[in-house]
């Protein structure tokens, strides 16, 4: 790695110096590729959105590739706030809801499906399945630089389709998050050089490991209590500081507990910034009704309690839109959902640890994936899937899991084959679970009575 962390400088002054360097080899360095490693909330948009605009006064038109709709209308939004006299040009498809239709009132950004309509502007933004369908020639020759969003969210074979349209490009993603989607299985392709389903950076330094490597020190968005758990047992080789100390941020409660199993464990996380509440060990169905509604009440009491926030930023109220539920399937996250509206709750941001990725709130409340199941399969297991809903909270994380998973992971410990040529991830889902797991029992709050639905009145 190129950068390195200095524990003696404040979190300030460390994301400052690896910014810089980051921006040095951006601007004046000549290898091809420059790859940037960062952690949850360390601010990639914002370094992304400030690499453009110092290219473009630098008079070095670029394209921007990111990896759903949502990302480009959010760095297009970015860099128009920044900078509103630069002219931004955002390329989609011809579907009926290609982009945000706020584009639309932004004078100085322009939209069209042609790239060459939108070569001759400084900054082109759009998907990797768009620029999959440009060519060089389309624009009158390659840009000569590319920034690539979320790369390790994106597939190498989607950086094959695009490679020829750049002379040089920075890779901006975070390592610990879920791996590139893929709907057909790539088994075939394991261990050959350019496996399709594999992450675009991992193959590019596979290929290239002389490009200079880079990494953000500090996750201004995990407090100071959770960035040590997310840092050891997701990038232990990698590691990462809270931009905040102890103290900084505080969750308070106007309402008084209850003395239920949700409110102490809601107390647990606002002291602590963890907290696990764990029902009795049992193989349930994938919507575990006991486990869903735990997750709901849980959801319920920090709405009636009426949370109160205080960080760097100012005070405010805990609010629905400021809390999430994570789960690891859909299935289980329309289950929550309905049992959120049976307590009359709305407007909380209710989905999968896929769709939560790049999201940050004040409080999430996740289901662990491995909650009562009989077995660990490689999906529970995978590492970046725990990461996400671990790591999307700014004050506190609640866990609800069924008691046993420690034992679960020790019958099926980690037996994937190895296979020649695939680099092996570290650390790996059965190793991940464990760490966490013996983080959060010491936060353990148990809930021994089956839960009830309860009408809002009456919670």
């Amino acid at each position: 790695m190129t950068t390195t962390t200095t524990t003696a400088l404040s979190p300030s002054d460390a994301a400052g110096q690896a910014t810089a360097a980051i921006l040095r080899d951006t601007l004046h360095g000549t290898a091809r590729g420059i790859v940037v490693d960062s952690p949850p909330g360390a601010g990639k948009s914002t370094l992304v959105v400030r690499a453009a605009l110092e290219l473009a006064d630098a008079g070095r038109s670029l394209m921007i590739v990111a990896q759903t709709n949502a990302q480009v209308d959010d760095l297009v939004l970015r860099l128009h706030a920044k900078n509103p006299e630069l002219a931004v040009g955002r390329l989609h498809s011809s579907d009926p809801e290609a982009y945000e239709k706020a584009l639309d009132d932004l004078p100085n950004v322009r939209l069209s499906t042609k790239a060459g309509d939108l070569a001759p502007l400084p900054i082109v933004v759009s998907t990797a399945a768009k620029w999959a369908h440009v060519k060089a020639s389309d624009a009158g020759g390659p840009w000569p630089h590319a920034i690539v969003d979320e790369a390790y969210q994106m597939r190498s074979d989607s950086l094959l389709a695009v490679a020829g349209l750049f002379e040089r490009a920075l890779f901006v993603g975070d390592p610990g998050q879920l791996d590139p989607f893929s709907i057909v299985g790539a088994e075939q392709w394991a261990g050959l050089s350019y496996d399709p389903s594999a992450s675009a950076v991992s193959t590019l330094l596979a290929h290239n490991p002389e490009l200079p490597q880079h990494r953000l020190p500090v996750s201004w968005r995990l407090p100071a209590s959770a960035a040590p758990l997310v840092s050891d047992a997701f990038y232990p080789y990698t590691p990462f500081r809270s931009g905040t100390d102890e103290g900084d941020r505080e969750l308070d409660f106007k309402v008084a507990s209850d003395g239920s199993g949700p409110d102490r464990v809601i107390d647990e996380a606002a002291a602590s910034g963890w907290g696990l509440l764990e029902l009795p060990a049992a193989h349930t169905p994938r919507t575990d009704p006991e486990a869903v509604r735990a997750v709901a009440l849980v959801v319920r009491r920090l709405l009636d309690r009426e949370g109160v926030t205080r960080s760097e930023s100012g005070e405010g109220s805990l609010t629905a839109e400021r809390i999430c539920v994570g789960t690891a399937h859909r299935d289980q996250a329309a289950a929550v959902r309905a049992a959120l509206a049976e307590l009359d709750v709305h407007d909380v941001t209710v989905d999968t640890a896929n769709r939560l990725q790049g999201r940050e709130f004040d409080v999430t409340v996740v289901l662990h994936p491995l909650s009562g199941r009989p077995d660990a399969t490689a999906f529970h297991l995978e590492t970046g899937r725990l990461c996400v809903l671990a790591s999307r909270h700014r004050h506190a994380c609640v866990v609800v899991c069924r008691a046993g998973v420690a034992d679960l992971l020790d019958e099926h410990p980690s037996a994937d084959p190895v296979q020649l040529g695939v680099t092996v991830k570290f650390p790996d889902g059965w190793e991940a679970n464990h760490s966490v797991l013996a983080r959060l029992a010491d936060h353990r709050v148990h809930l021994e009575q089956p839960v009830r639905p309860s009408s809002p009145s009456g919670v």
